[in-house]
């Protein structure tokens, strides 16, 4: 695609601007440098042309029937999932030995809409135009349910969507950014207390939080052939249960024989954090070129919030929930703390 073509597809600059004029706009405790604004309800960066990229994604995309969207708020698990759902997909084409996920990290096979293919704040090589993608296309958005476009929310496309209890998360987001930008230039490390009350403010990308994950549970309750609704602790707890049903879901379930081989077990230790973080792709340089590829792999454990949070904003978290969620029929399982 040339330059004048890329050129032609993002929403003009004058129109962003002209549409920010009117919403409602804030500054995070943990960086006076980004500014948000309020956006059919969702909170969303306008630095980086972060949400010019975001209004681009919403109106030139075009959804197939054999799509399949990884959707989530970031640092819920969602690389993880990619790795997983490439793997699944993928299984008859590439032995293990031969994966592509041996040489290109996981948000490099699972591009992602608005920060891969409608990137517009980097001079970022898009990996593909979208027509030339084979299907099943494999893409990701951490856009909210009701801001999707309407040729995904309408068409015949499956939407996996992944979510963490909010205290891992926050704990998993703070590290991220901590170490996954370190290296950028006048960088200053926030500090877990302000995350925590951005958190609790409902001040985060694409948040509130729980608005978020609402949105996509309400919709996989409505339309369960649709939206697949996963928690990460879930996941974890029981990784081949899970991998069935997801593969089930897009329409690739194992195979009697597939199992007895262990194919499953095979594609769960391949892709568990502890390979992942050892795999020399995953070690150095960065994606998008802001975050370093390592930052994407950290601890992954469930529960890691017990060594960062007192008792005191534990209940404060606690109580945010049991408000949001009442009645939904959602719930998230937290262990009291140490």
């Amino acid at each position: 695609m040339s330059e004048i073509q890329k050129e032609e597809i993002y929403v003009k600059k004058e129109e962003v601007e002209k549409l920010m004029e009117y919403l409602p706009k804030a500054k995070l405790r943990t960086s006076q440098k980004f500014h948000m604004v309020l956006y059919e309800d969702f909170w969303y960066f306008v630095n980086n042309s972060s949400f010019r990229n975001v209004l681009t994604f919403q109106k030139h995309f075009v959804a197939r029937d054999s799509d399949i969207f990884i959707t989530s708020l970031p640092k819920t698990g969602s690389t993880w999932l990619k790795s997983l759902l490439f793997m699944i997909v993928n299984r008859a084409n590439y032995p293990i030995d031969q994966s592509p996920l041996l040489t290109h990290h996981p948000q490099e096979l699972v591009y992602s809409l608005e920060t891969d293919v409608y990137n517009k704040a980097f001079d970022y090589p898009q990996p593909h135009h979208l027509s030339e993608l084979p299907s099943p296309r494999l893409l990701s958005t951490h856009v909210p349910y009701t801001s999707l476009p309407e040729s995904i929310r309408n068409s015949g496309c499956r939407i996996l969507y992944i979510c963490r209890n909010p205290l891992d998360t926050i704990v998993s987001k703070y590290h991220f950014v901590v170490d996954g930008m370190k290296h950028v230039e006048n960088f200053v490390k926030p500090s877990l207390e302000d995350f925590f009350e951005d958190f609790c403010d409902g001040k985060v990308a694409y948040g509130p939080f729980f608005d978020h994950v609402l949105g996509f549970w309400k919709m996989s309750l409505e339309h369960p052939d649709k939206v697949l609704f996963l928690k990460y602790e879930d996941l974890k707890d029981n990784p081949v249960n899970h991998l069935k049903r997801l593969a089930e879901f897009i329409g690739m379930p194992f195979s009697t024989r597939e199992e007895n081989e262990g194919v499953i077990q095979q594609v769960i230790e391949f892709c568990s954090i502890k390979n992942m973080k050892e795999l020399d792709v995953n070690k150095s340089g960065v994606i998008n070129n802001m975050f370093e590829k390592k930052s994407y792999f950290r601890k992954g454990e469930v529960g890691d919030w017990t060594n960062h949070f007192t008792p005191s904003m534990v209940e404060r978290v606690n109580k945010l929930m049991e408000e949001k969620l009442e009645g939904s029929g959602l719930s998230f399982k937290l262990l009291p703390p140490n």
